[in-house]
């Protein structure tokens, strides 16, 4: 989910007398939008919640957000998770760089995209909705 959007939500349900803390992974984004407390991961993008696959990861992450709940003491609060992604940050050069993914994985990720993409237009006829391409054609 798009980060400024979680933000800015955050900040309408404060607004309204309901506690938030957003855990995200897009400092800068978040931060702009001035939410009460955020709970910062410094890890790829969507993994906001800890690790994929990761219970104790994901566990720890949580018992963050929730003790930041608890204790942050004013307005824009921000706390840094201290997990990392891995031992180096080689993955922040790495991470959707096209120039440093192999022709075979582009090629991978593209067929399983798709994929997915045919599935998706699958089900839009089966439920009677038109794609943008039989909306053109009309």
């Amino acid at each position: 989910m798009c980060h400024q959007t979680v933000g800015l939500t955050a900040r309408y349900l404060e607004a309204n007398g309901i506690p938030t803390v957003i855990m995200g992974c897009a400092k800068d984004i978040v931060e702009l939008c001035g939410v009460p407390r955020f709970l910062f991961s410094d890890f790829p993008l969507g993994n906001a919640g800890g690790k994929p696959g990761d219970l104790d990861s994901q566990r720890e992450t949580m018992a963050l957000a929730l003790d930041l709940l608890e204790s942050a003491t004013g307005p824009r609060t921000t706390r840094q998770s201290p997990q990392r992604w891995n031992e180096d940050a080689e993955w922040k050069l790495n991470f959707q760089n096209i120039e440093r993914i192999p022709a075979e994985e582009i090629a991978r990720l593209r067929a399983q995209n798709d994929v997915v993409k045919e599935i998706a237009k699958g089900q839009r006829e089966a439920a009677g909705l038109k794609t943008k391409q039989s909306d053109a054609a009309e």
